[in-house]
């Protein structure tokens, strides 16, 4: 836990979850510039305010009091929210609405406060969804750090909502300021992207992928998934097969297609992925397949040792960190959900040695496949 100081009071903030000595707070140096802009412009919070991108709840707890609307992807976003609401503002947390970037957003915006995400994508994305509430005396004020905001942040919010300039950089952060101009043309998002994938990609070749805004490698096959796609295991019939961490669903999609009798499980805390998961399932596995899809922490929603295979290409950053804290989380949730000789396959860069983790959990480790840049492991559950 870190304490904040902001205009409105300090705060004691988490990320989600939440983990002892926990080193990466869960608010940055361009929150506290956007905070602190508000206070001194003396913005007018009395309508309105929606926040798109709050990374761990650190804006609209601080806000809570003018009952604001956060817009987040992440699943693992909403639950620090909450908890940081019910920790610093219990009064005002039943105020604050916590929506799904797969919401429908608000009607009317009168202060849009932006952290810009690492996705251009996902930016353009939710800016088109939200543009037709902004009106001309919307305030909109975007915040990263330096790093995050790039000519191209920049001439995406005048194409899709008018004029921008940006301030003077703050403890290595910066703000982003919007005139709205209501007269630009208000253009729908291009997202989600269809596309069909070669052949030679075994039971996938030819088949739809769907990826919305934001979802991982969202125009192309990465090259980790294609080794592991190369040595995919066969499940068995009636076997429960989790596609973690499932991304635009191509894993769980090809095991489906290989294992017609299987059940498949696509789960992913981000909410785009969870819908693209579901809508490349749909184009491709035979309808009499059974599968779920589940927007969660890991594995931490499904029964215990329910699962037979759980296939893993997780990811090693947090927003901007980097850090394998997301891949510990999946491996311990998944070893947890797995019954007594179901298997874990994961596919990692080399450098990133997930098998001493595994072997710390699973007592075995087994290398599948390799090369030059990726492996493939498999772990079983004694």
């Amino acid at each position: 836990m870190h304490r904040f100081s902001t205009p409105w009071g300090d705060l004691d903030l988490t990320r989600f979850p939440a983990r002892p000595h926990e080193q990466l707070r869960a608010w940055d140096a361009a929150d506290d510039y956007l905070l602190r802009h508000l206070a001194e412009t003396g913005t007018d919070l009395s309508g309105r305010v929606v926040a798109l991108g709050d990374r761990w709840g650190a804006l609209v707890t601080a806000l809570a009091a003018y009952r604001p609307v956060q817009i987040t992807d992440s699943f693992l976003t909403g639950r620090a929210t909450s908890a940081n609401l019910r920790r610093n503002a219990p009064g005002a947390a039943g105020g604050v609405r916590l929506l799904s970037t797969r919401d429908t957003p608000p009607e009317r915006i009168d202060v849009l406060l932006v952290r810009v995400p690492k996705s251009l994508a996902l930016l353009e994305d939710q800016l088109r969804r939200l543009a037709p509430a902004v009106h001309a005396g919307t305030v909109v004020v975007g915040a990263g750090m330096v790093t995050e905001i790039h000519t191209s942040t920049l001439r995406l919010f005048e194409r899709v909502l008018g004029p921008t300039v940006t301030s003077l950089a703050v403890r290595k952060a910066r703000l982003i300021l919007c005139t709205p101009d209501p007269a630009l043309p208000r253009i729908p998002s291009p997202w989600p992207l269809r596309y069909a994938l070669p052949d030679g990609i075994g039971p996938l070749s030819g088949a739809t992928v769907t990826s919305h805004a934001g979802v991982f490698c969202a125009d192309r096959l990465d090259i980790g998934t294609r080794l592991l796609l190369r040595h995919l295991p066969t499940a068995r019939p009636g076997d429960t097969v989790v596609d973690l961490g499932c991304g635009n669903g191509v894993v769980g999609t090809a095991a489906a297609l290989a294992q017609p009798a299987c059940e498949v499980v696509f789960t992913d805390e981000s909410h785009q992925a969870v819908a693209s998961a579901r809508a490349t399932f749909a184009d491709n596995a035979d309808p009499a397949t059974k599968a779920d899809f589940v927007v969660a922490d890991a594995l931490t929603a499904l029964p215990g040792a329910g699962a037979d295979l759980v296939l893993n290409n997780p990811p090693f950053h947090s927003h901007q960190a980097v850090t394998d804290s997301t891949a510990r989380r999946m491996f311990a949730t998944a070893r947890t959900a797995l019954r007594p000789g179901g298997e874990l396959w994961v596919v990692g860069n080399r450098h990133l040695g997930y098998h001493v983790r595994l072997r710390r959990l699973f007592g075995e480790c087994r290398v599948v496949a390799s090369d030059p840049k990726f492996v493939v492991l498999r772990a079983v559950r004694r």
